[in-house]
């Protein structure tokens, strides 16, 4: 099994699994539903590794950092649930999980499995749809949009797209429902790198908002700003984020 197809298949399987406790709590509160959520998924997915790749490294959010990762020539990063709040709330289908693999400084591999959608997008190539026409669609977080987005908005004269966790904002970029994500103010590596992979198998603009290059499997995991965008935008959306 290519280190693709384990990517995808991890992914989908961490997704059918957390369907089946979102089901078994749906009874339960939302904080213990999202608790069970993550739990099975990171340990779904840390056995799963050891399984099928035990001699690489892994940094997932709901585990502890294991230093000998920076040391390591191939990491997977995982979030094994992308959007807590939404997978909380029954019948949210912004939820993902996310299975990438980092290999000697680059994203080799990755996944992002949208278990409420059926769908698990995964490299090594992703099909984009064209690009729609009509105002640029800005798709944002439903509860806080950054200021820099309702500028790259504002400036692009475009509208926004409400919606949850990272993974599900960038796969709508990837699926056509949107056509640009910035963000800044706070994420980590295990939020983009698995969205990012897939983003550039797609052909699709990806950098931090100041134009740098995202670089994963550093000793600081804080990865807080980011664009993914049809490349087209990229220029406009640069020439907004830049200055911002």
């Amino acid at each position: 099994m290519t280190d693709h197809e384990l990517a995808a298949r991890l992914a989908t399987e961490a997704g059918e699994l957390l369907l089946t406790v979102r089901a078994e709590f749906a009874d339960a509160d939302a904080k213990e539903r999202k608790a069970a959520g993550d739990k099975r998924s990171h340990d779904f997915l840390v056995a799963a590794l050891a399984q099928h790749r035990p001699a690489d490294a892994v940094l997932s959010e709901e585990g502890a950092d294991d230093p000998v990762r920076l040391n390591a020539e191939r990491v997977w990063i995982v979030d094994p649930l992308d959007g807590t709040r939404e997978f909380s709330e029954l019948g949210r289908q912004d939820w993902a999980v996310h299975v990438a693999l980092w290999e000697r400084g680059e994203l080799a591999a990755g996944a992002v499995a949208l278990p409420a959608q059926g769908v698990t997008l995964a490299t090594p190539v992703v099909e984009a749809p064209p690009s729609a026409p009509g105002a640029p669609r800005v798709v944002v977080s439903r509860t806080r949009p950054p200021a820099v987005a309702l500028a790259v908005r504002d400036a692009l004269g475009g509208t926004l797209v409400e919606m949850g966790s990272a993974g599900a904002k960038v796969a709508s970029v990837v699926q056509g429902i949107s056509d640009v994500y910035v963000h800044a103010g706070g994420q980590y590596e295990w939020d983009s790198a698995a969205p990012v992979a897939v983003a550039r198998a797609a052909g699709l603009f990806t950098a931090r908002i100041d134009g740098s290059p995202l670089a994963y499997n550093q000793s600081d995991v804080s990865l807080p700003d980011l664009i993914v965008c049809r490349p087209e935008l990229a220029d406009a959306v640069l020439a907004v984020t830049t200055a911002h």
